[in-house]
């Protein structure tokens, strides 16, 4: 019987430590307005970032395939822009 009550009080507390945990997180996460507000504000709704990062990855996809195309290592480049010249 001891065990039966002791697993109850368990049981009872872990429930309102869950319902207590479900309360705070509700109180405490934004509201709608305030999510939109956030996604308008972050740095990937900016045209000139978005395009910034496109440009980006067409520079390191070029030169990946251009070192895939070569027998030449391209990390030793000093300039990322232009093919070629080595600085070792």
């Amino acid at each position: 019987m001891e065990t039966l009550r002791r697993s109850l009080i368990v049981g009872a507390l872990l429930g309102a430590g869950a319902g207590v945990g479900s309360a705070l997180f509700v109180l405490v996460s934004p509201g709608e307005q305030q999510k939109q507000a956030i996604l308008k504000e972050m740095p990937e709704q900016d045209p000139r970032r978005r395009d910034e990062a496109a440009r980006t990855k067409e520079l390191v996809l070029a030169t990946l395939q251009e070192a895939a195309a070569t027998q030449e290592n391209v990390a030793w480049r000093k300039n990322w822009m232009v093919g070629g010249g080595r600085s070792a």
